[in-house]
């Protein structure tokens, strides 16, 4: 089996096992609310943070995340920004109407949906800690050889992306079928997950459980 096919059933496993975090309810609603193109720049928002955490990670800029009150106050931090980003979305007001003159050609910035999907995974310190971990055991089985990692995380990141593109196009799909209150329902359980994963964060970074 290739290096490249390796790395892509690492992303499977990534995103069926693990691709249930603040990213993932952020996704769901965007699709549902936005549509798909607003899904898949969020999505190309998380994609390119994953790229960037792989890349310093493989370059040794982890060794900032090896310290450990730069991890707690990391914690902190992100967990807040994650608390503020769920409770916008929970009292946000949704309707179809606003959203049928939201749609996506009419898009007035894109790269608004593309930071939210970077900052949703930067401000989390436990995606370096699980990229880290992930990168210290790959790089042992190619003994460090550069052009092999470089095509391992190649079908890692794509399959990732790919996923995180098919989650916000099955929500998006159900965009026409759904009421003001279901929207609202969703902005609600995705603002209230968020809110969740962030408090987490912060008794997890401070309690070191």
């Amino acid at each position: 089996m290739g290096v490249f096919m390796e790395g892509t059933i690492l992303g499977l496993s990534l995103a069926f096992l693990f691709g249930f975090g603040p990213a993932f309810f952020a996704l769901i609603q965007i699709g549902l609310y936005r549509g798909l193109l607003s899904g898949v720049l969020l999505a190309l928002g998380i994609f390119l943070n994953d790229l960037v955490v792989v890349g310093l990670t493989l370059f040794g800029a982890s060794t900032i995340m090896s310290n450990v009150e730069n991890f707690k106050t990391m914690g902190i931090i992100g967990g807040v920004i994650l608390i503020v980003f769920g409770a916008v979305t929970y009292i946000k007001k949704a309707s179809l109407n606003s959203a049928e003159s939201d749609e996506d050609p009419k898009l007035p910035n894109p790269l608004i949906y593309i930071g939210k999907g970077f900052l949703l995974n930067a401000v989390n310190p436990f995606v370096w800690i699980f990229w880290v971990s992930i990168i210290v055991g790959v790089t042992a089985q190619y003994n460090a050889d550069s052009t092999k990692l470089i095509l391992f995380f190649s079908g890692t990141l794509s399959v990732v992306l790919v996923t995180d593109i098919i989650k916000t196009f099955a929500a998006s799909k159900f965009k026409r079928m759904v009421t003001d209150k279901f929207l609202i329902l969703v902005n609600k359980i995705a603002g209230i997950a968020i809110s969740l994963f962030g408090v987490f964060l912060i008794l997890r970074s401070v309690f070191e459980f």
